[in-house]
């Protein structure tokens, strides 16, 4: 598949934009050699710039003159410390939390902790966030050269920005709709899945209308924030080969309702392709179905996507259907902002993004604390995990957004993060205290052992007044019964060496081990659509709970 033809006028503005992100990334890892000197810059520059707000003068921005006032004068808090200043904005008192910068959204969290939140976007927001997507992309584009990945289609999943308006009339929705409106003609043209599927509210049908769009094109890059993303992609692909080899064949888009507004947009795109698909049409009959990797082979595309946290599980399936595609982590990115920059392959960790945002870390164990400890970027020790508290360029103060991570290393003295899961996803049935993240390692380690993948699975408590215990919930086919109880044992073994809360219940008698509950057919796709549909989430940043600590829910579940 060889690419598409561009004009001399593109290549050089192409090669012109990455000497300047070359020089850019060299500029941000000279930074991060010591980086105490620009957060404490980027932190004053907020709160000088944010102290004539309702917030900023509620707090004293004015009066702040060090890092200990700072600390003093704004405590550690929850969206629910902000909402009040929040919902004066969505009345339209922008000044509640802004002072000099435009408020072009509010991006609805992804609702897979609770209901959705408003966090503004602004135009500082945006360009940090491109900022910190351009020094990615550049490392990542140059580190896979001989792949020849630049200037080649990328096929990337887009969020609705406006699912309604404020009472101002201030769009709220998915920040994906709005960058991928925003970007340079030059990096739109590249992005083939039109922005305005955003709108569409049947997955399937958005998924094949991706498909279609990049089945007759050498796509270079499969950006999702969610691996599963990555998994509905090929199984729809599988699904429904037939049917886009003959649109790609025909040049047409049949078999699912669009917007008419959709249809605008890709009509001038759907461009027939009949030797393309007489040999897609020849490898759907030679093997009864398509793979991504039958239609890109894998030498030639980079999957990017999150591979951190409860990530594991859905990882351990693309090889079946990408092969052997490098995979880069996006970064440890929320609606939020972006917080890290990975820089390699086949590792979660990414380097904090010092230029953006300020950043404190509190160790994990003294998160309940009433006087926890509190460190700096500079300040972390590696090997050690952190409740991370960014204070952003968007009206986030000292925002408790319950990630753990860990630092792993350190770029220069700036250090090297990988987000572990939210923290406070716990479970208790005596006090053990299991997190998700535990969980999250414990299968992974089941994986690892026993060689299969459990697909969609949670662990759930299971209440009993002489001796309860937790169960995996899987769907489980008939044929690979026997290895799940070895799975189970798996689990419940490194649960034990993870938590010594737990070994101690387990040794003690007060928890039984980790059992097994076969759900029917179907469960975990119902259950996760409903819990979706009440959070009114995205279903592209939606991540199912490895850990459901709710004892009604666990009951509902499990009967």
């Amino acid at each position: 598949m060889k690419p598409s033809r561009l004009s001399t006028a593109l290549i050089l503005a192409a090669r012109a934009a990455t000497y300047h992100l070359i020089l850019r990334q060299r500029r941000f890892l000279r930074a991060c050699e010591d980086p105490e000197p620009i957060q404490r810059r980027v932190l004053f520059d907020i709160l000088k710039r944010q102290a004539a707000t309702a917030f900023g003068r509620d707090h004293g921005f004015a009066s702040i003159r060090t890092i200990a006032d700072f600390r003093r004068q704004v405590a550690v808090g929850p969206y629910e410390r902000l909402e009040p200043y929040i919902a004066r904005m969505m009345l339209g008192e922008t000044s509640a939390l802004l002072a000099d910068d435009r408020l072009r959204m509010f991006a609805l969290t992804s609702g897979s902790t609770a209901a959705r939140k408003h966090i503004p976007i602004t135009d500082r927001y945006l360009a940090a966030y491109s900022r910190g997507w351009n020094l990615w992309g550049i490392r990542a584009y140059r580190d896979h050269r001989p792949r020849r990945l630049v200037l080649r289609p990328i096929v990337q999943m887009v969020g609705d920005m406006e699912e309604y308006r404020t009472t101002a009339g201030t769009p709220c929705g998915n920040a994906s709709g709005l960058t991928a409106t925003i970007q340079r003609r030059l990096i739109r043209r590249l992005y083939i899945v039109p922005p305005e599927s955003g709108k569409m509210k049947d997955s399937q049908a958005r998924y094949r209308l991706a498909l279609r769009m990049a089945i007759g094109t050498p796509v270079a890059l499969f950006s999702a924030a969610n691996p599963s993303t990555l998994l509905a992609l090929a199984r729809t692909l599988g699904e429904h080969a037939e049917r886009l080899v003959k649109d790609l064949h025909d040049g047409t888009f049949a078999g699912a309702d669009l917007p008419d507004f959709v249809r605008t947009a890709i009509g001038p795109k759907l461009k027939a392709n009949p030797k393309r698909a007489r040999e897609l049409s020849g490898i759907l009959e030679r093997n009864g179905t398509l793979k991504p990797s039958d239609v890109w082979p894998a030498e030639t595309i980079l999957l990017a996507t999150w591979t951190g946290g409860s990530m594991g599980p859905y990882l351990k399936q693309l090889p079946a259907f990408y092969g052997d595609a490098p995979i880069r982590n996006l970064g440890l990115l929320a609606s939020e902002g972006r917080f890290t920059i990975p820089f390699a392959d086949d590792t979660s960790a990414g380097v904090l993004d010092i230029w953006s945002h300020y950043y404190e870390f509190i160790p994990e164990d003294e998160i309940d604390s009433v006087q926890p400890t509190v460190l700096e970027a500079h300040e972390v020790i590696e090997g050690k995990n952190y409740f991370l508290i960014p204070t952003t360029v968007a009206g986030l103060y000292r925002y408790d957004i319950a990630d753990v991570v860990r630092v792993v290393g350190f770029q220069g003295r700036t250090p090297l993060v990988e987000f572990l899961g939210k923290g406070k996803r716990f479970s208790s049935l005596t006090g053990e205290k299991i997190s998700e993240h535990q969980v999250g390692r414990a299968i992974q380690a089941a994986i690892d052992a026993e060689g299969i993948t459990p697909g969609t699975v949670s662990l759930l408590p299971r209440w009993h007044d002489v001796t309860p215990n937790y169960v995996l919930a899987f769907e489980i086919p008939e044929s690979d019964a026997a290895a799940w109880p070895r799975f189970a044992a798996v689990v419940e073994r490194k649960l034990r060496e993870l938590n010594t809360e737990y070994d101690a219940k387990r040794e003690s008698g007060r928890l039984g081990p980790v059992g097994l509950a076969a759900l029917k057919p179907g469960t975990w796709q119902t259950w996760d659509a409903a819990r979706l549909a009440k959070s009114g989430g995205s279903p592209e940043q939606y991540k199912h709970p490895l850990l459901i600590g709710d004892l009604a829910v666990a009951k509902a579940l499990l009967g």
